[in-house]
């Protein structure tokens, strides 16, 4: 981190930018703290979100898959794009795909453009399934403390009053910020990882697809998830 820092402040000049950093797959939330307050290494610097991969993309993929299996003959790049957008627009899941549903062994016994669609949203319910198992498993105030992380986003403050009081209120418990951190920490050693603490204690969701999960869900009305109540013995 130190060496780029230092590399940035030797190149660059205002008007004459030569060193630009490209992240691939970057959490947005978590780059903004490399650069938003005095104290972050690329103080300064700005952060520009690259275009999505979209259209482009997927007449790149036909083109390429026609040219190799011309047997297959007119490709449907709309079931493509909506395959892609299933898959969050993640091209590592997408092309993993392909590799399945174009295979000489494959026994879909369908078009490769719907066996595409199955496998997006086979992959999208076990995200989903898999999303909903962690949360469930939590104890209450780490629920809570996870609820409140995804409903505000880069605004949340784990220990301030409102925030308490949100434990509180979904826990039906007196909660400190003692008890609050206890919960943090927890959230950070959970296998895998669901929260990201940054070198300046702040806080977000590990998991960039988690947010998208959870706005999905409250825009349907079924957030937060139900399951078995788990009876949980405090330390």
């Amino acid at each position: 981190m130190a060496a780029l820092k230092s590399a940035r402040d030797q190149l660059n000049r205002p008007g004459d930018i030569k060193l630009m950093l490209v992240m691939s797959g970057s959490d947005r939330d978590k780059l903004l703290r490399l650069v938003n307050t005095n104290a972050a290494p690329f103080y300064g610097s700005q952060i520009q979100r690259l275009p999505e991969l979209g259209p482009d993309f997927i007449a790149h993929i036909a083109h390429l898959i026609a040219q190799q299996r011309p047997d297959l003959g007119a490709i449907d790049q709309a079931r493509l794009q909506a395959a892609f957008a299933l898959f969050g627009q993640r091209p590592q899941f997408f092309i993993d795909a392909l590799g399945q549903a174009l295979s000489p062994l494959a026994t879909h016994g369908t078009r490769f453009e719907d066996a595409m669609l199955a496998l997006a949203r086979q992959r999208q319910h076990g995200d989903e399934a898999q999303m909903q198992s962690d949360y469930l498993a939590l104890k209450p105030l780490e629920q809570a403390v996870l609820w409140r992380m995804l409903e505000l986003g880069a605004r949340f403050r784990p220990y301030d009053a409102e925030a308490l009081s949100f434990y509180n209120d979904k826990t039906g418990d007196r909660v400190t910020v003692a008890k609050a951190q206890k919960a943090l920490e927890a959230l950070r050693a959970h296998q895998p990882s669901l929260v990201w603490k940054s070198a300046r204690s702040e806080y977000t969701v590990e998991d960039a697809a988690m947010p998208r999960w959870y706005a999905q869900r409250v825009a349907a009305g079924t957030w937060p998830p139900v399951g078995p109540q788990l009876d949980w013995i405090e330390e």
